[in-house]
């Protein structure tokens, strides 16, 4: 037997890798999966090789727990390490890893939370053992080694009695995490993080029901087994070719990822590039919610089939953090301060790509079945538009397929739109006005007033519509969006010719004063309009810009107008041409004159929905008064 001390100046070098160098202690059982697995795999490469001159068989890595002796074995039938190995690669290798981090980090004050990339993957058990045993046989024909330490830099080195390859590692569970000696503890750490390592992961064993025999009674129990507990999916459907893939292998493999979700995806998005990086993975568009708050970092992040977070926040482009699924690849540095990924070329090229398949799945599922894509619009507009606002190469892309559903269930891409109402709604200053509405039934009249005239009226209710609809105006000439009820139809798009008024600029002025008489208090903007008799004699408007900024504020952005904590503002636009205006000039007394005021005002406010409570009730007893 020997006995050494580990070539480390650090002396307390145990204490600082438990409190420091690993922020999250759990992860101690990925790291020395990992290592198993990476053992497992190496023998695997050398066999094929003919370099190691073994049987590789069917492998499979092993956890145990034993309560009683405070103990957790992680047991592999890997490459195996002889007695050099163990010195070179456990008492140097690692630990000259573990000084330089601490000289690179220790005054930093910075919480690392770098793992294995110095090595250090091994050492991260102690974090929750106050002892660690070693022991492993290597698949050269040399005598098995059994190391021991117990986190100090004292280590002892003898030779074991392990007769078959492979590599033990024996954990004395310190006495502040026995939490990990719990079955149902290790259970959910071994989901978390290895529930699709390339290699199979047996933790204790289940009971298996057989068939039952031929000519059993219905009565007889079926007949049992004892079988291994394979906590783990070695070939998840992303390691695979899409082409050996079908939609129901698509869809079980998002119930194994969400086994709590209910709803189907609506599609996936199959990523597999090995060039100018590697990177796998499957992405889900789900059924989404107008609400931009919405659950985000469901995409979970391997590497090489090791789980490492579901915050992919600069690895994915953000608009598509509301999707799910999963994203494997080697390049994307893991051990490294989110700036600083956020920085990397190699992690920009990756979210570029990703953002690229996705714009070339979405114009291809539009193209190949735009009928079943317009009835998926709804559920995965946010997210487009979301990415129209945020990536411009997204925004060129999606020109083709972002879809605008109008108020009667018609859907148009920009261009056929564009097509389809410039004839009728471009207006005398050569401008294509859209006209939009966000809510269907709270529109109703002026979307109908807008029909009337034989213009295309949208429906557009995300709330990103604000912000989407500035970069579509400022990205295309010559452009402008309003919402139907922003101003009388004829003044959201003005031709030529204007109508006359029947009152002159006296009536009007006089008009004018009555009317502010009565509404003071009610804060809205008159404005006198000749239109058409037929038209109503008040309309309540909102000033689009106003509105739009306003709307902007409240989801995020809308510049430095602070207008998110601005009153509603609202024009009452008078048709000086309705007969009810002319008699409201023309009332010899002031009592009626204020009654047809304010029945009026409150018949354009039930339009608008702006009649409510207390004044709603009094507006339907003076109308009850007035039909008796």
């Amino acid at each position: 037997m020997a006995t050494g001390k580990i070539n480390v100046s650090v002396e307390n070098i145990f204490p600082l890798i438990k409190k420091f160098l690993y922020s999250d202690h759990e992860i101690f059982l990925r790291e020395l999966i990992s290592n198993a697995t990476d053992a497992t795999l190496k023998l695997k490469h050398l066999t094929s090789i003919g370099e190691a001159k073994v049987e590789y068989g069917n492998p499979l890595i092993e956890v145990k727990v034993d309560k009683d002796k405070k103990r957790i074995h992680i047991i592999d039938h890997g490459i195996g390490m002889t007695e050099e190995e163990v010195k070179k690669y456990i008492n140097e290798v690692a630990f000259s890893g573990a000084e330089e981090f601490l000289d690179k980090y220790k005054d930093s004050g910075k919480d690392a939370g770098i793992i294995g990339h110095f090595g250090l993957g091994f050492y991260s058990a102690f974090m929750v053992a106050d002892k660690v045993e070693i022991i492993t046989k290597s698949f050269k024909d040399e005598p098995a080694v059994h190391w021991s330490c117990d986190g100090s830099p004292e280590f002892s080195l003898k030779e074991a009695k392990k007769k078959d390859r492979g590599t033990e590692i024996i954990l004395h569970v310190a006495d502040d995490s026995t939490e990990f000696l719990e079955d149902a503890k290790i259970k959910e750490l071994l989901t978390k993080y290895n529930k699709f390592m390339p290699i199979p992961i047996k933790f204790g064993t289940k009971t298996e029901t057989l068939e039952k025999p031929e000519g059993a009674k219905e009565d007889d129990p079926a007949p049992t087994q004892e079988v291994d507990d394979i906590i783990n999916n070695p070939t998840p459907a992303w390691t695979k070719q899409p082409a050996d893939l079908k939609d129901d292998d698509y869809k079980a493999f998002y119930k194994e990822l969400y086994p709590m979700q209910f709803e189907e995806p609506l599609f996936n998005i199959h990523l597999n590039v090995d060039y100018p990086f590697n990177l796998t993975g499957i992405l889900y568009f789900p059924k989404l919610t107008h609400d931009l708050n919405i659950q985000k970092d469901r995409i979970q992040l391997y590497q090489n089939q090791v789980f490492v977070t579901d915050n992919v926040e600069g690895i994915v482009p953000e608009f598509l953090t509301m999707l799910r699924g999963v994203i494997d690849s080697p390049d994307i540095p893991l051990n490294v301060s989110r700036s600083y990924l956020q920085a990397d070329g190699a992690v920009k090229k990756i979210s570029s790509y990703i953002s690229r398949k996705v714009a070339d799945k979405l114009n291809s599922l539009f193209k190949n079945n735009r009928e079943d894509f317009e009835q998926k619009w709804n559920d995965i507009k946010v997210v487009i538009e979301y990415g129209m606002l945020s990536e411009d190469k997204f925004f060129e892309k999606a020109d083709k397929f972002a879809l605008y559903p109008t108020v009667d269930g018609n859907y148009y891409t920009y261009e056929e739109l564009e097509n389809k109402i410039k004839d009728n709604q471009t207006d005398k200053d050569d401008k294509l006005v859209v006209l939009y509405a966000s809510d269907k039934e709270a529109q109703h009249s002026y979307i109908e007033a807008a029909k009337a005239k034989g213009y295309e009226v949208l429906l557009l209710d995300s709330p990103i519509v604000p912000h989407l609809m500035q970069k579509l105006e400022t990205s295309k000439e010559k452009l402008s969006f309003a919402r139907v009820d922003a101003d009388h139809v004829d003044n959201l798009i003005k031709k030529e010719d204007e109508a006359i008024s029947k009152l002159s600029d006296e009536e009007k002025e006089k008009l004018k004063v009555n009317i502010e008489e009565v509404i003071q208090e009610k804060g809205f903007t008159i404005q006198l309009e000749a239109m058409d008799s037929s038209a109503s004699p008040f309309i309540i408007t909102e000033p689009e810009f106003m509105r739009r900024m306003k709307e902007m504020q409240q989801t995020g952005g809308g510049g430095m107008f602070g207008m998110g904590n601005m009153p509603e503002m609202y024009n009452l636009i008078v048709n000086t041409n309705h007969e009810l205006v002319s008699e409201i000039l023309n009332t010899k007394t002031a009592k009626k004159r204020e009654r047809l005021i304010n029945q009026s005002l409150d018949l354009a406010r039930l339009s608008k929905g702006l009649l409510k409570g207390e004044e709603l009730t009094s507006f339907i007893a003076r109308s009850y008064e007035m039909i008796k």
